[in-house]
């Protein structure tokens, strides 16, 4: 041979092994002999030093097995001496064993040999396709790269192939992604280990898994962690547990981080963005938890701060529910608190009267109507003008007119007009058409239904021909919805048919003129009733009449709303609290005249596409027009042309030149009127890849366009110049870098929540409960307790009261006694039961005192028996009968041993958190008791957020995919439906707790409120921030409703038995049933197992049961051991 080959080159389907991997890496074939007829081959291997007939052996057997020879011997040189064998096979890789030559034994040079099974490798590798690793998932391509290293095997050197085009006969392959789901196993009985992560490049996705004897799989284990970028080489095969494709590992490296970085040399801020708290629409996270993430950090506060933006803004839809979570997150970034609105402009965008008129109303006014080619001015054209002078209630002249369009109508206008091309034919020219109509109007004031649309065409073409048109005009539409509200719908043959006007052929120009001119007169008649008499006296009216129906029957057009200060945050608050209690319709409803009454500490920003200002200048409004609109805003934005390409795709607009010019005119407005512009994103997700979880949720809720692209991700400052570089350099430096930081400079840095606990007031609630407890105190241990009790009470008082919490504990105490009174024990849930203040003042029935006894008669105790080394107790039911040594009364047998820290921290640093379980007959009594406690406008119940759950992303997936008929693996599966956990579907409301508002403050000074799942029709408030975020600031009570307290009430009536008096914690029959059944009458039950927990509250699950039978307790202090044991997270 003229060239030596490495041996895993050569005969690569061995790589599959790790062992032969690792010890036949310097291996090379000198020589080889090939026998076709006989399928066998003799190699002569140089660099085997060390190789023990073991190994050789294998290796014998492995090239056979994988390349269907009937024998192979391997020469391994260790003296650097040349052996001469006989040649007698052509190696025949396994794809091509079924095509063998089996003609006679024709030998053929070992240099042909080699250079023919090349062909054919390297031929076979042509065809896999090499990965592109991932770019960093941005068009800027600027991105942060870690280094890789080794974690299992040898180091990877071959090129990535996309997951997605993985198949199972390509047997070695090599992958690069992000680990997402991580399920190693541990076989204890076997003492093995099963290594299992998925891993996606976004092409797709695949599940690494490999059994390990022994610990050889501890370092995948400890080395493979979510949120990883790897190299993986190994082998796919088909796993029967798993069933599915799975990638048995040879080698694992950690591969380079690819983080999008901006490196532009002056930030921007983005002021547009929306959050996993934007239902079912967003999936950019501000909170701490990545369970649900993939890849690198996807809080996207954590990314502006490692951009080193100096703010970023969260504008969710209509709410407030993120600004807690990005608060907390935000270490070194500013963050602007705002909502993306829902907005009727119910105070000047659909005013009846335009221009100046003050015209009575029985002047004479010009009705009349148009036929068009379509609705877009910009592109369509008159075919017809009919007008109709009214004065006085009458019709005392008409015109009529069709206009030639200079083109073929299509077929919908003819159906929809009844014009057809021949009525057309020697119509007068567009020009001429509108000259002759404005000769006859004249300067009188001109009427129509949906006067924008006619006045809109009539403009647009007298500004094409440069005919003068300043005629002030009335729209008929608009009065129809100020004074008709009860209709709902208001098109011109419904109005006419609700005034009983006379029938017309609709879409005729000459007929609807006149049926708006039979209209007006009962108009009129409405207004003068109003004490109206002139055109100009209509338009100041009518706010008051939009404040009723007709405003919640519009579509809501969508407003930016940042707060600049605390101020602004209160009116915020507002804002978002009556758009949900009161101006909910299928949406939060912000209207016009509400923010203008609660506007002051507030920035208004004109938004996207569906804004108000966005939509007039697509719809062609003049400039005055334009510039009366933006006058009211604080800044105007533009965005990215791909935001908006969905009109280029419905045929709004016909270039991509035309949303440049959208932008430009925005850009003209600003510079015009001295108002800031700012470029913003609209962000709905982080990266380019989080877009198809995007799709997915759209998918669910039924929109058709799904799957078009919208790549609305977090952009750099770089990506963002490059958007708008058809402005020009510096013009879009200004938007996009300048402005961004004008408006973020006028905002002052602000906390969603104030600072520090507030805590209603209770007349005397510290005087109150120092009595409560010093009382009980001497009723239990008489007028001079023992210094272990009193430094107990004076510890936990000063620390109480010091923090203010006397508010809390006389609150709790106030309720427990009111359900007491009323016949229904409390359970006391949690650390409460830590507090000695808490047992003293009636709250909880735990003392947590050491274990001791104590006299009920001359209340003598002792706190020594307990503590003696020959025999401890931590709870005082466990030890023995004792009589008092004073008087021989039998003692009380007391004391849990619980420090109060475990409560209030050390100090009193922790906010107590009271939750009580009252009877579910009692509970809603007990709600209503806290209203009368503190004020039905001061208690809200808690709210809590319904987030896309795991079961339900898959749920949502498995549609998806199934109604695309796209088959993936499951672990593709799995990272789609992890993409889209976590987002926000509906609110609710905490089953108990109730969130208590100082007496001085309003809820707005803490947070919005809402009604749960966005139910109009309910009478139930709650707070719109999820009640965890807020328990260091507010008095919350968890007052749940439970069957325990029932049951027990009904028991006692049932037998006469009290519950706190007449059952002892340490009765032995009632004690033996937590290790064995046979005092309830039956031992070892198929269905109710060895002991008698089944139907013990607390102890009846399985999992508690089996904690039973396992520990066998026979003291009370264990059972309460037992129980803190089986509850809490993850348990």
């Amino acid at each position: 041979m003229s060239k030596k080959i490495p041996f895993l080159e050569m005969f690569a389907a061995l790589t599959q092994w790790a062992e032969f991997v690792n010890a036949m890496e310097g291996w090379v074939i000198t020589e080889a002999a090939i026998d076709r007829s006989s399928r066998s081959a003799v190699v002569t291997v140089e660099g085997a030093d060390g190789a023990g007939p073991n190994l050789v052996i294998q290796a014998e057997e492995a090239v056979a097995r994988c390349y269907g020879l009937n024998s192979v011997k391997l020469n391994c040189i260790t003296d650097k001496k040349e052996l001469n064998h006989a040649v007698s096979a052509e190696v025949i890789p396994a794809e091509e064993q079924t095509q063998t030559d089996t003609g006679a034994g024709a030998h053929e040079a070992e240099e042909d040999a080699f250079a023919r099974a090349e062909a054919i490798r390297a031929a076979a590798l042509k065809k896999v396709r090499t990965a592109a690793p991932s770019s960093g998932k941005g068009k800027g391509g600027n991105e942060k790269r870690g280094k890789g290293r080794s974690i299992y095997g040898k180091p990877i050197k071959r090129a990535p192939v996309p997951i997605g085009d993985l198949e199972l006969d390509m047997g070695m392959v090599v992958v690069e992604g992000d680990v997402f789901a991580v399920d190693h196993r541990e076989l204890k009985k076997r003492g093995a280990w099963v290594t299992a992560f998925d891993i996606t490049d976004y092409t797709g996705s695949i599940r690494v898994n490999k059994f390990f004897p022994g610990d050889e799989g501890k370092v995948l284990v400890d080395g493979v962690k979510k949120g990883m970028r790897l190299l993986v080489q190994g082998r796919l095969n088909m796993d029967r547990f798993y069933g599915d494709m799975v990638l048995e590992p040879v080698a694992v490296m950690a591969a380079e981080q690819h983080v999008r970085m901006d490196n532009a040399p002056e930030k921007r801020v983005e002021l547009h963005l929306h959050t996993n708290m934007s239902a079912m629409d967003a999936l950019t996270a501000v909170g701490f938890k990545t369970d649900s993430t993939i890849g690198t950090d996807k809080n996207v506060i954590k990314r502006a701060e490692a951009w080193g933006h100096p703010a970023i803004a969260i504008t969710d839809h209509g709410v407030a529910h993120a600004f807690p979570n990005a608060k907390h997150s935000a270490k070194k970034i500013k963050v602007l608190f705002g909502v993306e609105a829902y907005y009727i402009n119910d105070v000047d965008d659909r005013v009846v009267v335009h221009g100046q008129t003050d015209a009575p109303f029985s002047d004479e006014i010009v009705c009349f109507d148009i036929e068009t080619t379509g609705l877009n001015k910009k592109y369509e054209v008159i075919i017809e003008i009919g007008a109709v002078v009214l004065k006085n209630g009458e019709i005392t002249d008409r015109f009529n007119t069709f206009v030639s369009p200079g083109r073929i109508l299509s077929p919908e206008i003819i159906h929809l007009t009844g014009i057809t091309d021949e009525m057309l034919e020697g119509a007068p020219s567009q020009k001429e058409a509108l000259e002759a109509f404005l000769e006859f109007a004249g300067s009188r004031p001109l009427a129509a239904h949906n006067a924008d649309f006619d006045m809109g065409f009539i403009a647009a073409g007298c500004r094409k021909y440069g005919i003068p048109f300043h005629n002030p005009s009335v729209d008929s539409l608009i009065l129809a919805q100020n004074l008709l509200p009860e209709l709902g719908k208001y098109k011109l043959d419904i109005v006419a048919e609700y005034l009983h006007l006379p029938a017309f052929n609709h879409h005729r120009a000459s007929d609807d003129a006149a049926t708006v001119a039979y209209m007006l007169p009962h108009f009129f008649k409405k207004l003068e009733e109003m004490g109206l008499r002139t055109l100009g006296e209509i338009n100041p009216a009518m706010p008051k009449l939009r404040r009723g129906g007709g405003k919640m029957r519009r579509k809501p057009k969508h407003l930016i709303v940042l707060a600049k200060n605390q101020t602004g945050l209160r009116n915020l608050y507002k804002l978002i609290s009556l758009s949900q209690l009161e101006h909910f319709k299928r949406y939060p409803i912000m209207p016009k005249s509400l923010i203008n009454e609660n506007r002051e500490g507030l920035i208004i920003g004109s938004a996207c596409e569906a804004g108000e200002l966005f939509q007039a200048v697509v719809d062609g409004k003049d400039w005055e027009e334009l510039k009366r609109i933006a006058s009211w805003y604080d800044y105007l934005e533009i965005q990215p042309l791909c935001n908006n390409m969905f009109m280029l795709r419905k045929g709004i607009v016909k270039n991509e030149e035309e949303l440049r010019d959208f932008n430009r005119t925005i850009v003209r407005l600003g510079e015009e009127m001295g108002k800031p512009v700012c470029a913003t994103g609209d962000v709905h997700f982080l990266d380019p890849e989080d877009e198809v979880y995007r799709h997915i949720l759209l998918a669910s809720k039924g929109f058709e366009d799904a799957d078009e692209s919208l790549p609305i991700y977090f952009k750099t400052t770089e990506e963002m110049l490059q958007e708008f570089s058809y402005l020009g350099k510096e013009k879009a430096r200004e938007v996009v870098v300048t402005n961004t930081n004008l408006i973020a400079d006028w905002c002052d840095p602000i906390d969603p929540l104030p600072q520090g606990l507030f805590a209603p007031k209770l007349e005397d609630s510290d005087g109150e409960l120092k009595r409560l407890v010093w009382g009980k105190a001497h009723e239990l241990y008489g007028e001079n307790p023992p210094k272990i009790v009193t430094d107990r009470i004076e510890v936990e008082l000063g620390d109480i009261i010091r923090c203010k919490y006397d508010v809390i504990y006389m609150s709790a105490q106030k309720l427990v006694q009111n359900s007491l009174e009323h016949g229904y024990l409390v359970g006391s849930r949690g650390s409460v039961g830590s507090s000695l203040v808490a047992f003293m003042s009636g709250i909880t029935e735990v003392n947590s005192l050491p274990a001791h006894y104590r006299c009920p008669k001359c209340k003598h105790s002792d706190f020594d028996y307990a503590r003696d080394p020959a025999h401890p107790y931590g709870c005082g039911a466990d030890m023995p009968d004792a009589v008092c040594p004073v008087c021989g009364t039998k003692y009380v047998k007391d004391g849990f041993n619980i420090p109060f820290e475990t409560f209030l921290g050390f100090g009193g640093d922790k906010v107590p958190d009271i939750d009580l379980n009252f009877s579910g007959e009692y509970q809603a009594n007990a709600h209503r008791y806290t209203f009368e406690l503190f004020g039905q406008t001061h208690v809200f119940r808690a709210g809590t957020i319904g987030a896309v759950a795991e079961k339900t992303a898959f749920g949502y997936v498995k549609k998806y995919l199934d109604e695309r008929g796209r088959i993936v693996s499951k672990a593709e599966e799995n990272r789609l439906a992890i993409g889209c956990t976590g987002v926000k579907r509906t609110t609710g409301q905490h089953p108990g707790g109730m969130v208590v508002i100082p007496q001085d403050k309003e809820i707005y000074d803490f947070c919005p409120v809402q009604h749960p799942a966005d139910d109009p029709n309910t009478d139930i408030v709650t707070t719109h921030f999820e009640y965890h975020s807020m328990e260091s600031n507010l008095l919350k009570l968890d007052m749940l409703g439970h069957d325990d307290p029932t049951m027990i009430r009904m028991l006692e009536d049932l037998t006469g038995v009290n519950a706190r008096t007449d059952i002892p914690l340490d009765d032995r029959d009632t004690m033996s049933i937590f290790q064995s059944s046979k005092v309830l009458g039956y031992e070892n039950d198929k269905i109710l197992g060895p002991t008698g927990g089944t139907a013990i509250p607390e102890f009846g699950t399985t999992f508690v049961r089996g904690m039973l039978e396992d520990t066998q307790p026979d003291q009370f202090d264990i059972l309460v051991r037992l129980s803190g044991f089986s509850h809490g997270t993850d348990v």
